[in-house]
């Protein structure tokens, strides 16, 4: 069943549609993070202002490294000792969908840990947008059963899998790479 949610999730984004998809945090909303027309979907759907960019989902170091000018090697150190799903702001993307980046350039990257997000990356072969499933302002679903039936008629595809999960979830913790690599913890 997997392998029939990631084909037909791979299907949808590549054809510039939008999914809602499970995560290594919270239900997601997702498009391809390298064309700006899904991107500026995503925002409609949310009711959310552009200005407030959103976070990108990569499968692997190799992945971040070819969306990034430089990685500090103090965030990958912290990342690799991270104990629970950690998003880096870092300065400097490239190559992503320019109404993805903060005003300064910068972008929250997550290098996913969940099967079903890298196995979905993987064949995409690009990083996937992430943003929690709800309309902004309002609080992020815990479980799939309290997403908002409007975010659900909006995608172009819902994902069958891990919908019966109840499970406490949250939203990563938020680190950010500043002048010099000093590091700054936006969301513990």
């Amino acid at each position: 069943m997997i392998e029939h949610e990631i084909r037909e999730a791979a299907r949808v984004v590549s054809s510039g549609g939008i999914i809602l998809y499970p995560t290594d945090t919270i239900w997601g909303i997702g498009c391809g993070a390298t064309d700006s027309g899904p991107v500026d979907k995503v925002y409609h759907i949310k009711q959310r202002n552009d200005s407030k960019s959103m976070l990108v989902l990569v499968s692997s170091e190799d992945m971040l490294s070819d969306y990034l000018r430089t990685i500090p090697e103090q965030a990958l150190e912290m990342l690799r000792s991270a104990e629970r799903p950690t998003t880096v702001i870092y300065p400097g993307a490239t190559g992503l969908a320019s109404n993805l980046l903060a005003g300064d350039g910068s972008i929250g990257i997550r290098i996913t840990t969940d099967k079903f997000c890298r196995r979905l990356i993987d064949t995409l072969g690009s990083p996937l947008v992430s943003t929690s499933a709800n309309i902004s302002g309002k609080p992020p679903p815990s479980s799939f059963r309290e997403i908002d039936p409007v975010i659900l008629e909006a995608v172009d595809y819902v994902v069958n899998w891990r919908q019966e999960e109840i499970s406490e979830t949250k939203p990563s913790r938020i680190l950010k790479i500043g002048p010099g690599g000093k590091v700054r913890i936006l969301r513990p």
